[in-house]
Order: C-alpha cells, then structure tokens, then sequence
C-alpha cells in the first residue's frame, strides 16, 4: 500500500534535465523550497550524452535568425529567449566556472567541449543553495487529492507542491528517461497534445542489399541535399550525411528532417536530391567523364576521373542501370542530381530529438498550463523543434527559466497571474 502521507514542498520539478534543472535553479532564486524528483539514478543523462562528442552548449547567431530556427514557434520562443539567450547562457555557464569559445560553424562549446564538469558544477551549486534531489523516483501522475505519486524501490510516494514544474523530455532516447510516458496522464487531465513525432532524424530508403552491406556507415562529404517543402519551396544546404543500413541520416539530414517528415506525412513518400560533386558544373563532369576508361573499372574511372568515393560511387551503381554506366552525360547529370525516396522517418527512439507535446496554445506565458493551475511545463515535452547547433539545449534552458519563474510566481500568491 502506498503511504498516504504527503509529503509537502513550494515548488515541484519533475525531471532533472536541463529545462528542470534551470526552473529549479529560477524558483530557488525567488527564495523558495525547491526538490527535484528524478525517474533514473542520476540527473542530466541525456545532456550528457548529447555532449558525448563535444558539447554544443549554444550557437553565436545573431537574433532575430537565431529565433527563426524554431520556424512556426520562432514568436513563442523569441520571448523566453528575451529573457536567457545565448549571451546569457555563456554568461552562466562563466559563472560555473565553464568558458566557452565559438567555433568555425558558428557553434559554442565549453573550452574543454566535456558537458560533465559543467553538469557537475551545477548540480553542486544547486544543493548548496538548498535545492533537494530525489532520483529514482518515477512520476505517476496524481491521486484524487491532487498530490504528485512518485514510484520509488520503497514504495509509492507522495509530494504535495504549492507549484510543479513538469520538464519529463520527449519521446526520443527513452533509455535515458525520456519515453514519453507522460501523454496519457495528461491528455487524461484535459491538457492539449500534439502527437509525438520523431526530429532531427534519420530516414529509411529501399536500398539494394548489396549497398546496405557494403556501405552503411560510409560517410557523404560534402554533398549539396535539394528537396522541396510543403508549400513546394525547394530548399538546398551543403553538409555532410552518413549511408546506414536502413537509409541515411546525418547532420545535414536532420536539417532538413522537419520538411522531409512533414512531407512524408502527406504524400506518403518525399524526394531528396544530392549533389555528390559541390564545386564541379555537369559540364565539367561530362568532360571528365568523356575520356576512355580502357581495362580500369567504371568506379576506378569514376575516382580518377572525379575524386568520388567508393559510397558515393555506389549511389551512382544504385541508381543507375549497368548501361548507363557507359553514358558520360547521364552520369554527370546523376552526380549532380541523384534522387533518393524516403520512405518513413526512423522511429521516435531513434531521433536526436522530439516533436510535438504540450501544445504552447494550452499555456500561459509562464508556461502554466490553462486546463491545470499550478502545474507548469518546460523543455522538450512542448510542441517545439529546432535543429541541432546548440539551439534545441539554448531553448530548453530559456524555457526552464521562464516556467520556474511563473511557478515561484504561483507558489508564492497563486491568485495572480505569472508574468
């Protein structure tokens, strides 16, 4: 039997991410009692798998471009990133005793790149300033009294909060506590959600089995990625991308996974198309490509002759017909523009990152949510995307802050609205 007694605390974080991380840090600055509850045994896995190679902390874009990379939220965000933008996430991470230097891709880092001295530092900065921890506690909703269950290796137990910020992550690397567990608790409780869907993803294509064997790990660099939006707009981006034995997935895959995955959706299926040669007209290709190969091999004739590799050269073969191979004009025209069909977006577990949650419409500007007063939402569990660059962790913390300020708002005269 669960022990029926609440415990009782002002300000409730469930979720020790980066977002609750943040909101406990805000609601413990206003002067309240603030415990973090944890479904794993330690806070900030997830962050510091995302710093694994290198922790891309934020991006030195200037606003308002650095804004418009959340496409159709870009105005929501803009406000919490009004109060904790970039600058400010450098300024904090100074503070921590983390320095940060800007990259050549415009991208931040901490001088060390490691994210486990920052995490730590941070951690021990909270507890020191009174900030409660409880790990393996796994939140279960509510019972019919309003308190918070929490399912712990002693039992159920239960937190009474005059405030509770929700930061549960979304739906992507589950093993590492973000499982989406939450959606039926709180679509149960009236909450608005939009369905979880997988971001900054990979991407499945009926290859040949002779190429997924041969090539799935094989690097594309650089390639120029083509494809077109909802609205048919064709976008293109130069990047790298990486054959799997499924399909591709990559950098500059993921930044255009939100147009892919959206057209996918409505069509069934979406094209992408590669440049294999940036830098090289199809003209100068062709006269490349025109010259006797003599006893070599087509790909041997392809690598002198072009400089491409042996995986881009397999997407030539893939396709291609085995006499077209011959044909200097249809395979220049192929390396220029050589179309893939995506199939399907790889699964949510798989995905850097979520899409869709706690639709933004259904919370205040503090975050609050409309259908529950008192219980405020932040992080990836909202209905908000954004490429990787270190503007998906800039906006977890810009949104941790705004909801741990509303929820010490809340705690403290719950009768008025947070700012």
């Amino acid at each position: 039997m669960p022990d029926r007694t609440a415990h009782a605390t002002q300000v409730c974080i469930v979720g020790g991410g980066p977002a609750g991380l943040m909101a406990a840090e805000t609601a413990n600055a206003a002067g309240l009692r603030v415990e973090v509850f944890e479904a794993k045994g330690s806070v900030g896995r997830k962050f510091l798998i995302a710093g694994k190679g290198g922790l891309n902390l934020t991006h030195s874009e200037p606003r308002p471009a650095f804004d418009a990379r959340y496409r159709e939220r870009s105005a929501e965000v803009a406000r919490w990133l009004d109060a904790f933008d970039a600058d400010a996430l450098r300024t904090w991470a100074r503070e921590l005793g983390v320095e940060t230097y800007v990259g050549t891709s415009g991208r931040v880092f901490p001088m060390d790149r490691k994210a486990a001295p920052l995490l730590r530092a941070w951690v021990r900065r909270l507890r020191e300033r009174g900030v409660r921890f409880h790990v393996h506690h796994r939140w279960r909703g509510w019972d019919d009294d309003g308190a918070l269950r929490f399912e712990t290796p002693e039992g159920d137990a239960l937190v009474r909060a005059d405030a509770t910020v929700l930061a549960l992550g979304g739906g992507s690397w589950p093993q590492l506590g973000s499982d989406g567990a939450w959606v039926p608790t709180l679509r149960d409780r009236g909450i608005d959600l939009a369905p979880l869907q997988p971001s900054n993803c990979g991407f499945d294509i009926d290859w040949s089995a002779h190429l997924a064997q041969k090539q799935a790990g094989a690097p594309l660099k650089p390639v120029v990625l083509y494809w077109r939006d909802l609205d048919g707009n064709e976008r293109a981006l130069q990047g790298e991308c990486v054959l799997t034995e499924t399909g591709i997935e990559g950098s500059a895959i993921y930044a255009a996974s939100t147009d892919l995955r959206e057209v996918i959706a409505r069509d069934g299926d979406a094209m992408l198309w590669l440049d294999l040669a940036p830098g090289r007209s199809e003209e100068r290709l062709r006269g490349e490509l025109a010259t006797p190969h003599g006893k070599r091999s087509i790909g041997e004739h392809l690598r002198r002759r072009t400089g491409l590799d042996a995986a881009k050269a397999a997407l030539l073969f893939e396709a291609l017909p085995r006499e077209a191979m011959e044909d200097a004009a249809r395979i220049a025209a192929m390396i220029k523009r050589l179309p893939l069909r995506l199939k399907r977006a790889r699964p949510l577990a798989e995905a850097i990152s979520t899409a869709g949650g706690v639709r933004l419409e259904g919370l205040d500007d503090g975050l609050q949510s409309n259908a529950m007063p008192g219980v405020f939402c932040a992080g990836e569990m909202l209905d908000w995307e954004a490429p990787t660059g270190g503007y998906l962790l800039t906006a977890c913390f810009a949104g941790g802050l705004i909801a741990g300020r509303g929820a010490a708002q809340y705690a403290l005269n719950p009768r008025q609205p947070p700012p």
